[in-house]
């Protein structure tokens, strides 16, 4: 069990009071109403509890918190994301290092990642998602196109909403630069298709380039669906 002082609360606070502040009009609708409905157990104020987060989520979409050091094993996280345990870290960021991680802290975890999970459609995205992995789990391309396909949507996915691009990806809305970023139009904007994300490199270490737009979240489950169908298919056939 973490032990924390009273410099990580000024850090939690800080970066999600800033963060608040900063994403109307640029993160989706959907995330920004999972946040604000989610205020009695994810607010500035406090430091997350992850059992007061999983009670709540019993009454949404059935997620836990899984205690994790840090990066974990490939095989190991989609084991846990196919039974509806979300990794977060209980680590955070020190005051000198506000504005960038390579590796993800709590607030990362926390605040990126949890609002939402109580979608429903996000919820089974991500949930099919971890079980596509785990079905193919020792196919390595499969597994590499798997990650791409996390990191251009889970992580730093973008959605078009009323004409206008906004961020729903997790690496996006912990960050106040790449927020902004997104928000300024700084960067490619690319329509989404499955087949060229799957072959896409990406870096851990710079702001994106490139952002792949949907419309819906219910184009990304329905286009996680055919591809697991185009894999199963590829199976049978093998």
């Amino acid at each position: 069990m973490n032990t924390y002082t009273a410099d990580d609360l000024w850090v939690w606070n800080k970066l999600f009071q800033r963060q608040l502040e900063n994403i109307p009009n640029k993160a989706s609708e959907t995330y920004l109403e999972a946040v604000d409905v989610m205020k009695p157990v994810l607010n500035a104020d406090e430091l997350p509890d992850f059992s007061k987060l999983g009670e709540w989520f019993k009454d949404s979409t059935s997620w836990s918190l899984e205690v994790v050091p840090g990066l974990i094993e490939v095989e190991d996280f989609f084991k846990l994301l196919a039974q509806k345990k979300f990794c977060s870290s209980t680590w955070l960021r020190s005051k000198d290092s506000l504005d960038y991680l390579e590796e993800p802290d709590m607030f990362h975890d926390i605040f990126g990642h949890v609002p939402l999970l109580s979608n429903s459609i996000f919820s089974a995205f991500m949930q099919e998602f971890a079980q596509l992995g785990c079905d193919f789990i020792n196919d390595k391309e499969k597994i590499k196109q798997l990650q791409r396909l996390y990191w251009f949507t889970i992580e730093f996915g973008v959605i078009k909403e009323n004409g206008i691009i906004k961020s729903y990806g997790a690496g996006i809305l912990s960050s106040f630069g790449e927020t902004n970023q997104i928000a300024e139009l700084k960067a490619n904007f690319h329509p989404f298709e499955m087949d060229t994300i799957l072959q896409k490199e990406f870096r851990t270490d710079v702001m994106q380039e490139d952002y792949f737009v949907i419309d819906s979240y219910e184009q990304l489950f329905e286009s996680l669906q055919q591809l697991k169908k185009e894999w199963k298919d590829q199976m049978v056939l093998a």
